[in-house]
């Protein structure tokens, strides 16, 4: 079928979607992810190779870490490229050049190219090309096409044998690392840190977060083993292999709320001040504007208004529990009207049992993604934390007008769970982006 609409790139795109695909369950059929994308890539004449990659992974901060970093580069007038994923509303975020997304007709004029190429694509032995695998290679055409001068690059899940690790990047990010995705990553921290540092290349230095002892010991031994420098990006400054070099300017962006958002800052900032040593012109003017303007929504965004309401994507335990602390710490309201909606493959009892007993009334939803946890089972969960009222409301315009009827003019109604029920949320707020 000839691609001549958005709406035909989008069916394309969609259309390696396969419900029944299941992860790998060995190390040689998760190697034939990379070589799948490898050999995609290829034969869509190396873009990788014509791009200078930055690589984020980690549990949480990946997008707001790649956000603040692209805000810093791009403060020095260089041209950036942002790969992110998943988007909020439009499939169009995903890919984005000094953030403004691609549009649509260059979607359908790439995509029409790439087309018969992925179409003459053999499926044997790697398996047939993801939705995931094309847009990488939609993202790294445009950006090799548009000639971007870096392309800071969001790995998707884990990092060891994710897509994106066919990249050799300038600088590879890891940000905090915390129990997700266990089923396929494993059930220990060390597990999941061990996919994380699976990013790591000879000679391509590290920068990550100070880490639980667990994860902190498992990166430690793989930038040994691998050949790299290991940087932590802590409070006072960017500890090296032989010193701690302090900030230039004060890690602390300005439109990002949340302690966890001055965690992502010091990563980001640990890699330009990085880049900087390798010669990109990233003043200490650049770093501080960058910071001051960085922006990443649905990451503890404060909609103003009586109530005021409150979008956080938290889906896990550590997500959650750092949301609140941060709702508790920053915040005045005198009651807290939670909306909750969740994915199946999340923790949801750690996700409620951070929450639910902070909140005087509960009101549980669920996306359209197919995905989304049965709001029967999540009200399981949460009836053992209950302080207050709970409603079961399907459809998430529904919920939050619940919500509203609930909360008194100085409560703070808070949204969160899943990134799916806050993009459907930002869209009934009038917050979306246009498709």
């Amino acid at each position: 079928m000839p691609i001549q609409t958005y709406q035909d790139a989008l069916d394309y795109i969609y259309n390696f979607i396969d419900p029944l695909r299941k992860p790998a369950t060995s190390i040689a059929e998760a190697e034939l992810n990379l070589d799948r994308m490898r050999t995609l890539l290829h034969a869509l004449g190396d873009p990788q190779q014509r791009l200078a990659t930055i690589v984020v992974a980690g549990t949480k901060g990946k997008g707001s870490s790649c956000a603040i970093l692209e805000a810093i580069l791009r403060s020095a007038g260089l041209r950036v490229g942002l790969w992110t994923s998943p988007h909020l509303s439009s499939y169009r975020e995903r890919i984005q050049i000094n953030r403004e997304m691609i549009t649509q007709a260059d979607l359908i004029r790439l995509t029409a190219r790439l087309q018969p190429i992925i179409d003459a694509f053999d499926p044997q032995p790697y398996g047939r090309p993801t939705t995931f695998d094309v847009t990488l290679a939609l993202g790294l055409c445009h950006f090799a096409e548009r000639q971007v001068d870096l392309a800071v690059i969001e790995v998707g899940l884990g990092g060891r044998f994710d897509a994106t690790n066919v990249l050799t990047p300038l600088v590879s990010l890891i940000s905090s690392i915390s129990y997700d995705h266990m089923a396929i990553l494993g059930t220990t921290l060390a597990e999941i840190a061990d996919n994380k540092a699976g990013i790591m290349k000879p000679g391509v230095p590290v920068v990550t977060v100070p880490q639980r002892p667990g994860a902190a010991a498992v990166l430690e031994r793989e930038a040994t083993h691998v050949g790299t420098d290991l940087y932590v990006a802590e409070e006072v400054g960017l500890r090296g292999p032989t010193q701690c070099v302090p900030y230039s300017t004060p890690p602390h962006p300005a439109q990002l709320h949340g302690a966890f958002q001055q965690e992502n800052a010091r990563l980001a900032l640990g890699a330009a001040m990085l880049l900087a040593e390798r010669g990109f012109p990233l003043t200490d003017a650049a770093l501080a504007q960058g910071l001051a303007t960085a922006q990443w929504s649905g990451r503890f965004e404060l909609i103003a208004g009586r109530p005021r309401i409150l979008l956080d994507g938290a889906h896990n335990c550590d997500s959650a529990q750092k949301l609140i602390a941060a709702i508790r710490a920053e915040l005045v309201y005198e009651r807290l009207i939670l909306v909750l909606g969740t994915s199946r493959d999340k923790d949801i009892a750690g996700i409620v049992a951070a929450l639910v007993p902070h909140a005087a009334a509960v009101v549980i939803t669920r996306s359209s993604h197919p995905r989304a946890m049965d709001m029967d089972r999540v009200a399981a969960l949460v009836q053992p934390h209950l302080r207050g009222s709970m409603d079961l409301v399907p459809d998430i315009h529904e919920a939050l007008t619940q919500a509203q009827v609930l909360a008194a003019p100085n409560d703070l109604i808070c949204v969160t769970g899943s990134l799916f029920i806050i993009g459907a949320a930002r869209e009934i707020l009038g917050l979306a982006v246009a498709d």
